[in-house]
């Protein structure tokens, strides 16, 4: 009896053989969830307390309350001024949680990042001495001033929630979360980062300069005394916690997501893929981030189901840094954003 490659072997039926027995039954259908009001009022306070210090941004707010919902890490964009050190400072106020600051800069090396082994001459033995990735949130501030070698120092910790240093793999704390930063305009000096690694980032955010009303407010503040050193004298106060988020974690985990809208996932990101304008489309790890926020924000939203607007709602900030546009493309004046525009256009939405 021979064998095809890819399909076992059948064996002749047996005239004697008894007939199968029925399939069982299929299971019911989940009840449909229903997000907990009392937990996306702790994240809606939180959206809030952010504002106490942070004027007008309030997209990158909701973007950053998302990546931390779904385990995920943020690439903050904007030019220096629009104060996205002072927004992950507030967030990790609101939240009560550790952050640290790393000045990415051309000299920087691998383990002033991860941390490294120093010799304690009183016991003759190394001892590991951990570096500021052991937090919460990390700031990487301005990761593309730093050579490759440094940036992908991050890459584990960004994948596994782990570093590695001499063969021993350190865990890092839970929640942990990435918010590196760069600035849009000014390239001189700098190392783009690889696309292999801007797939790691859950999210591209932007952070533009503000409107004029929120500009006034911004220096209203100032002028009443508000010290963005001292979060605590403007209000900010911790207003939900990791056990919290942990919880609103599990609840994300049970909504709902019809097959109609799982293809639309799908339809979305392989559309990317055979733009014109486009030399590198969304990968399979993009279509499940895309995923992961839709469910998200779904879960703020108070419903237990995914729809698919929330997948409109969250494709440009969870795809725009998963695509690379032709050269020819890019000298036309075609973006990210453009193509993304036509592709949500093109692709039938289920009904």
């Amino acid at each position: 009896m021979t064998e095809q490659f890819g399909q076992p072997a059948q064996s002749p039926a047996s005239p004697a053989s008894p007939a199968a027995p029925p399939a069982p039954p299929a299971p019911p259908a989940p009840a449909p969830l229903t997000p907990s009001e009392d937990l996306r009022a702790g994240f809606a306070a939180l959206r809030a307390e952010v504002g106490k210090a942070v004027v007008g941004q309030d997209a990158a707010v909701t973007g950053l309350v998302i990546a931390l919902l779904c385990r995920g890490h943020v690439l903050l964009e904007g030019v220096p001024g629009v104060a996205k050190t002072l927004l992950v400072r507030a967030l990790s106020g609101a939240l009560d949680l550790d952050t640290k600051r790393v000045q990415f800069t051309p000299d920087l090396m691998p383990g002033d990042v991860t941390g490294s082994l120093v010799y304690d001459a009183r016991t003759a033995e190394f001892s590991f001495r951990e570096g500021p990735v052991f937090t919460n949130l990390l700031l990487a501030d301005e990761i593309n001033r730093t050579p490759p070698k440094t940036q992908a120092s991050l890459l584990e910790a960004m994948e596994e929630r782990q570093v590695s240093v001499e063969g021993t793999p350190r865990r890092l704390p839970d929640p942990f979360l990435v918010i590196a930063t760069q600035n849009p305009v000014e390239y001189e000096g700098t190392y783009p980062l690889p696309e292999a690694q801007l797939d790691r980032f859950l999210l591209k955010l932007t952070m533009p300069l503000p409107e004029r009303n929120h500009e006034i407010e911004v220096l209203r503040r100032h002028a009443t005394g508000f010290d963005p050193r001292d979060l605590a004298a403007a209000g900010v106060r911790a207003v939900t916690d990791a056990h919290q988020l942990e919880r609103a974690r599990a609840e994300i985990a049970q909504v709902q997501v019809a097959p109609a809208v799982l293809g639309y996932v799908v339809d979305v990101c392989r559309a990317t893929r055979q733009s014109p304008s486009l030399s590198l489309g969304v990968s399979p790890r993009g279509a499940t981030a895309l995923l992961a926020t839709s469910r998200a924000w779904a879960w703020l939203s108070g419903r237990g189901y995914v729809t698919p607007d929330d997948v409109k709602a969250l494709a440009h900030p969870t795809l725009r840094h998963r695509v690379q546009l032709r050269a020819e493309a890019e000298l036309e004046g075609v973006t990210p954003e453009s193509v993304l525009d036509t592709v949500l256009g093109a692709v039938p939405v289920p009904r």
